[in-house]
């Protein structure tokens, strides 16, 4: 493996030695920072990367011990070669060891072992280095793939969110404004970021279902007779068959949203007639932004109505329609809510 120009910093406070060591470094083509005073040596070690460190145990202000202990202190991967002279005792190499030392040399220095165990650290090292790249660059790369399949997920449920709005056109951007009013409330209500998240993409697909309604009853331009309206009645279950198998939280909630829409806090709703708390947070959410932005858009059976009507009609139907806390989060958030309905595009008037 290619060490030339990798980085050694070499600190001894005897000239000669550190001039050697230049010299044996020279003849494997590596870079040497020479320093005498190892306080000095300390602080650039600090600011600047080596490859490896070779520091001297016999040192005034700051022996090698210390030094190679302060050091680890903020960098447990970088070699360090302790260099003792002749003699040293066994106590000094384990305590080297111990503060992190990888190996020792001793004086005088012999050039060819200098070579070699210099050459096997910085080889490791730059073994170490690449496979530090590689992972770095795998973690990327699967941060940016998941980041893909995350956006082509929205894209797909924006697509089937608006399959419902093709049958019906005249509910325009009855989706957007129902996810924002959502995300409004399940904020207030204190729902997690995650479940915001989901509650605000999976909105969309709450009348999903409708792809299953004959047009000659979406589309009637007046209310609906007995037979027509238990048809009706069924896109919640259509809905929900078409989204409760996939594997996505997303379609999941959707699948749960749009079978639970309907529901009514008193327990006169469709298609199960679940009662209070049996309905999920995420359905008693849509319930009330669904009805709140169908009251307020125009439809083939009705005009719209004005927004301060359509509130009066959600505070008439507290505790019965809607989830009581819902509603009381609703009117403490009506400007936020107000200012979506004023800032959406089409709104069938």
């Amino acid at each position: 493996m290619e060490i030339k120009n990798m980085k050694i910093l070499s600190i001894d406070d005897n000239p000669n030695n550190l001039l050697m060591i230049e010299i044996y470094g020279k003849t494997l083509g590596v870079k040497i920072d020479s320093f005498e005073n190892p306080l000095l040596a300390f602080e650039v070690a600090k600011s600047l990367e080596y490859d490896l460190i070779l520091v001297d145990y016999m040192m005034p202000d700051m022996d090698g011990l210390t030094f190679i202990k302060e050091f680890r202190k903020s960098d447990n991967e970088t070699p360090i070669i302790m260099i003792t002279a002749v003699g040293s005792d066994e106590e000094v190499h384990l305590k080297a060891l111990q503060f992190g030392a990888n190996d020792f040399l001793k004086k005088p220095i012999n050039g060819a072992l200098f070579k070699l165990r210099v050459k096997n650290l910085l080889e490791l090292k730059k073994a170490q280095s690449l496979l530090k790249d590689r992972a770095r660059l795998l973690k990327d790369e699967v941060e940016t793939a998941t980041e893909d399949i995350h956006k082509s997920e929205l894209e797909t449920l924006a697509i089937a969110g608006k399959t419902a709005e093709y049958k019906d056109p005249e509910t325009g951007a009855h989706i957007q404004r129902v996810s924002n009013y959502a995300l409004i409330i399940a904020k207030a209500y204190g729902l997690n970021d995650n479940l915001q998240d989901i509650l605000f993409n999976s909105a969309p697909l709450h009348d999903i279902g409708k792809v299953g309604i004959p047009d000659y009853i979406l589309l009637k331009p007046g209310p609906l007779n007995a037979e027509e309206w238990e048809i009706m009645r069924t896109h919640p279950l259509i809905g929900y068959e078409i989204l409760k198998k996939s594997r996505s939280k997303y379609l999941n909630a959707g699948a749960v949203i749009a079978f639970t829409h309907h529901e009514k806090y008193d327990g006169t709703g469709y298609p199960k007639a679940l009662k209070g708390q049996e309905i999920p947070i995420l359905g008693r959410i849509v319930a009330l932004c669904d009805v709140l932005d169908a009251l307020t858009t125009k439809r083939p059976y009705k005009d719209a109505w004005s927004f301060d009507r359509a509130v009066l009609y959600i505070e008439s139907e507290r505790g019965r329609h809607f989830d009581p806390d819902l509603v009381d989060l609703f009117n403490e958030h009506i400007q936020q809510i107000r200012s979506i309905y004023d800032n959406t595009e089409w709104k069938g008037l």
